[in-house]
């Protein structure tokens, strides 16, 4: 599978923004799907997933944030109310088949990153 996610931008604090990941050469339904951010000088970080038992959120982004699916699009999205500055980084989306959800380590198929800048 490959993924491609889009939909990031400048926004203020306050804004929405609702990202996009479309999958192809494969359904993201056999995977648990996954998105991530990167600030600059930091570690790649969890942000949300959701798989087959259910969705998992960060608690920095509990509450703002929700990730869903559309299995006709075969595309997954992330949903992002009530944006902070510290939201600002380039998001991944990224697939896995096993392993601890949470864990960037059990993901294999990475997106290329869409930036989101939330401005103050």
């Amino acid at each position: 599978v490959q993924l491609q996610a889009s939909g990031g931008g400048l926004v203020q604090a306050g804004d929405s923004l609702r990202l996009s990941c479309a999958a192809s050469g494969g359904t993201f339904s056999r995977y648990a799907m996954g998105w991530f951010r990167q600030a600059p000088g930091k570690e790649r970080e969890f942000v949300a997933a959701r798989s087959i038992y259910g969705t998992y959120y960060a608690d920095s982004v509990k509450g703002r944030f929700t990730v869903s699916g559309e299995y006709a699009k075969n595309t997954v999205y992330l949903q992002m109310n009530s944006l902070e500055p510290e939201d600002t980084a380039v998001y991944y989306c990224a697939a896995s088949r096993s392993g601890s959800i949470t864990n960037v380590r059990s993901y294999d198929v990475w997106g290329q990153g869409t930036l989101v800048t939330v401005s103050s």
